[in-house]
């Protein structure tokens, strides 16, 4: 493997009233406990992003990069913190997943592995549309970091607003592989329904 992965949690959670989606318990695991059991497999290292006091994620073991670019700006933050330290680490790819996201594809880094555009992003099946983005969870060519820097650093913010611009490929998977955890009634949701 020539990938490391980045565990986007930088956010505010602000629909689940704040602190670390992560810690999230589902059926006696936390979401970040299942995120990371999924995704270390897949690749040859894992960093996690995260943003205010790093040392509260000292129990999992992993290195932790904060955002870079001030003001919680997204998730394109967590990507780039993700690409710096994939590039210290000599990695000319990096992943992206979410922390919120406990049952993505156990096969997700193989399936985007498969284009060589320098953005690979998930998809899902959408009857209007044809298919649905899920761009937190993507492949990076992480030569593109001083890009993505300029861009943020411009005051772009959303993901496809940006990697439009580098020729992305979609992948689709299916309906469901994706389920993100951002409010009560969705962890109750997935209490009942996911494995």
């Amino acid at each position: 493997m020539t990938e490391c992965a980045v565990i986007l949690a930088g956010g505010q959670a602000s629909r689940m009233g704040g602190g670390d989606k992560g810690r999230l318990m589902l059926r006696g695991r936390s979401l970040m406990d299942r995120v990371i059991e999924r995704i270390t497999p897949q690749v040859d290292a894992v960093v996690l992003n995260a943003n205010g006091d790093l040392s509260r994620f000292d129990d999992l073991n992993l290195p932790v990069v904060a955002d870079s670019i001030e003001d919680f700006p997204g998730p394109l933050a967590g990507v780039l913190a993700g690409m710096d330290w994939a590039a210290e680490q000599g990695y000319e790819w990096l992943v992206s997943v979410a922390a919120d996201t406990p049952s993505f594809p156990r096969d997700l880094v193989q399936r985007l592995g498969e284009y060589d555009t320098p953005v690979v992003l998930a998809a899902t099946p959408d009857p209007e549309r044809g298919r649905l983005p899920q761009p937190t969870f993507g492949r990076w060519q992480v030569a593109l970091r001083h890009d993505l820097r300029a861009a943020l650093n411009g005051g772009v913010r959303k993901i496809r607003q940006w990697t439009q611009t580098q020729g992305e490929t979609l992948v689709v998977f299916s309906e469901g592989d994706f389920f993100n955890i951002n409010t009560p009634d969705d962890l109750a949701w997935a209490e009942k329904h996911l494995t």
